[in-house]
């Protein structure tokens, strides 16, 4: 593992970045209880995108670990998490907007807070959507890093608190160039009625294929998905 560069991203705070093939983005959670809303785009053909519901279905899984592929629509493979010391990452929760910040935690308006001003995830993904030609046509399903929550016999939804802790990291491998768009924002579903959105720091660093022969080998979907992946650069 060779690092590239390094970045905090503060609570509230939103980036983007194109995670090259060959690549891997390891996202740290450095106070314990974060979430990352994260959208994925193929960087190099923008229709293409993150399919949260095929990516659980191949893999039989209702959540996302080490071991676990994420998939395009197109059955390609955008990222393979190759470590996740959390162990679980919500993929039903969905993002924040503005109405239900202001109705959960108050106004929180910039005119009084200035940048400490109450964000969302949905306008913070916009953000940082419109530096590579996107825009709310081309919002789509995110996947919640370090939450988790359960579904009761009834249908349910109900959040885990302290499902991450401080230091807890998740590493993402990029088999082909993969534009991840992220934001630090409390999960929508949190009961904790302040608004308080924790930090994440973010390490960028080459890697070698191998470290996701593990998700590569997981199962039969996941050998066809990077097959799929390598056809595209033939």
């Amino acid at each position: 593992m060779t690092l590239l560069f390094e970045e905090t991203v503060p609570g509230g705070g939103h980036t983007s970045l194109i995670v090259k093939r060959g690549q891997s983005l390891r996202i740290t959670d450095l106070r314990g209880g974060a979430n990352v809303s994260v959208m994925m785009v193929n960087a190099s053909e923008k229709s293409e995108r993150l399919n949260v519901p095929d990516s659980l279905k191949c893999q039989h899984t209702a959540k996302f670990t080490a071991g676990h592929c994420l998939y395009s629509d197109m059955g390609r493979v955008l990222a393979a998490i190759v470590a996740d010391t959390c162990g679980w990452h919500d993929s039903i929760g969905g993002v924040s907007n503005a109405d239900e910040v202001s109705e959960r935690y108050g106004a929180g308006r910039y005119q009084e807070l200035r940048n400490a001003f109450y964000r969302n995830g949905t306008d913070n993904l916009l953000v940082e959507m419109s530096k590579w030609g996107l825009d709310v046509s081309d919002l789509m399903m995110t996947l919640n890093l370090f939450s988790r929550v359960d579904v009761n016999d009834t249908g349910a939804l109900a959040f885990v608190a302290g499902n991450s802790k401080a230091g807890d990291n998740v590493e993402l491998y990029a088999p082909m160039n993969t534009l991840i768009v992220l934001t630090a924002v409390q999960h929508p579903l949190d009961p904790n009625p302040d608004y308080a959105p924790k930090p994440v720091k973010l390490e960028l660093s080459r890697a070698h294929p191998e470290v996701a022969e593990t998700c590569r080998t997981a199962c039969e979907e996941n050998m066809r998905g990077f097959i799929n992946t390598e056809r595209f650069f033939l």
